[in-house]
């Protein structure tokens, strides 16, 4: 299969991505591919959402080796289990962006694993920066569970 590279990572762009897997403190899952934490923006009736990213920089879809994709959803599978264990809830989603006409905002390759409950209206809110303290709380849940099952 031919590569086609599909950027609009702006000149000079500083991934904020790149800077976090390295320092990010709300880790629930993490191997040589890729890096599972809390994201810092929640939409209010969905806390304790999980962002999965390769460890190495790849701006979208089109650029992820095939072996990046299978730990990411690995990793986004083991999330979903431990939010239904702990978080207890209804179902879980998944969001993927590419592109700006894809609402791709942070030009490194990232997937959005997000607890869902019952008229939650995940997609009629907006999101919001979160409390650090919060996080950690929902991360060493999920981190308790990935150590004890896996």
């Amino acid at each position: 299969m031919t590569t086609i590279a599909y950027s609009h990572m702006p000149e000079g762009y500083e991934c904020p991505f790149c800077r976090l897997v390295s320092k990010q403190k709300d880790i629930v899952y993490q191997n040589e591919y890729v890096t599972a934490f809390i994201a810092s923006k929640w939409w209010p009736n969905n806390k304790g959402h999980v962002l999965v990213v390769p460890n190495r920089h790849f701006e979208n879809i089109y650029e992820l080796p095939v072996e990046y994709a299978a730990e990411i959803h690995r990793a986004a599978q083991l999330t979903a289990f431990a939010m239904k264990s702990t978080y207890g809830c209804d179902g879980i989603s998944t969001r993927q962006h590419n592109e700006p006409a894809g609402n791709q905002d942070v030009w490194h390759y990232h997937l959005h694993v997000y607890p869902r409950y019952a008229n939650d209206q995940l997609y009629l809110t907006k999101g919001d920066q979160t409390d650090p303290d919060e996080r950690s709380f929902y991360a060493e849940k999920l981190r308790s569970w990935i150590r004890e099952n896996v």
